[in-house]
């Protein structure tokens, strides 16, 4: 049985708080019930006070960390400097071989500790430019839902935290158990790994970046236009094979699946905003016909292009 560790701290959201422990302590799945023990730990145990008023009893000081598998910092407040006994007590953790998960603005305390220093972290969108500010020794991804360096682990807010930590679970007992886990909880087993779509401009066309930042703008400038994988990895003069892996590596999903769920992101975007056709919608996001773009669009969301948009038309 593995130990998840979970760190509550003065002001921390209950909701950032009870994703790891529904999430690990397996909300009626037996075989993740079985698999971890979890434990909320505080620095000073005793009540701590949640940003919802309310008063937690947590028993368990930082000393848990010293036996844990798995530590999880579900959030943290940016402007906070993280005691030296939590950096003392994750920087320890990690060296016995503990894997530490810093969920959202949790990638605040991974980063002063110094786990991952020259190496990529995430964390929610709009803490992104803060926190590479604060640690330039540190690659922030601010359009992955999730960066799994192995050993660290960091996410994107909210939401993108039950994704993560569903991915731990896949990646320690398999996609099977994680998928009955994600039917447990009404969600999707796996979510296709950026944040982009959340912003109110794509973070992902930066023609300035290294050669995946330039591939990403390249792809979105030509959504309506057919893109060999070859043609889009010679764009950026990397093999078809290099710019694969490091696309991966990157956004957590394949160059198919990422530019498949751009071209729908855009489709559903014309469905909602225009009255053009759905035959002009699937030509104009790359999918050439309406049946093509039916197809997909059904695959993904269960439904229609012409259902989604009655779904979401402005009411007269």
């Amino acid at each position: 049985m593995r130990t998840a560790a979970v760190l509550a701290f003065p002001g921390i959201s209950p909701f950032h708080l009870s994703v790891p422990l529904m999430v690990f302590g397996g909300v009626g799945v037996r075989s993740v019930e079985a698999a971890y023990r979890t434990v909320t730990v505080a620095e000073e145990p005793g009540p701590v006070r949640t940003a919802a008023g309310l008063d937690l009893v947590v028993t368990e000081g930082l000393d848990a960390l010293a036996t844990a598998d798995l530590v999880v910092i579900p959030s943290w407040e940016p402007d906070l400097a993280p005691s030296a006994a939590l950096l003392d007590a994750v920087r320890s953790a990690h060296a016995r071989g503990a894997r530490i998960l810093g969920l959202c603005l949790g990638a605040f305390v991974v980063a002063a500790s110094g786990i991952a220093e020259g190496r990529e972290v995430s964390t929610h969108w709009s803490a992104g430019p803060q926190l590479a500010a604060r640690h330039p020794e540190l690659t922030v991804r601010c359009e992955a839902l999730w960066t799994d360096l192995g050993d660290v682990v960091t996410s994107a807010g909210v939401a993108a935290a039950l994704d993560c930590c569903l991915h731990i679970v896949r990646t320690e007992l398999g996609s099977a158990v994680a998928a009955d886990l994600a039917r447990s909880l009404v969600m999707a087993p796996h979510r296709e790994g950026s944040q982009a779509q959340f912003l109110s401009r794509p973070l992902a066309a930066d023609r300035n970046g290294d050669e995946i930042d330039q591939a990403i703008a390249w792809a979105l400038g030509r959504l309506s236009e057919s893109t060999p994988i070859d043609d889009w990895a010679g764009a950026v003069h990397l093999s078809r094979r290099t710019f694969t892996r490091r696309f991966r590596d990157r956004t957590g999903t394949s160059p198919g699946d990422w530019l498949l769920q751009r071209r729908l992101d855009e489709a559903r975007r014309l469905l909602e905003a225009s009255d053009l056709p759905v035959d002009a919608v699937a030509h104009r996001t790359g999918f050439g016909s309406a049946v093509t773009l039916r197809h997909h669009f059904r695959a993904r969301y269960g439904t229609t292009p012409g259902a989604h948009r009655r779904a979401f038309a402005d009411p007269l």
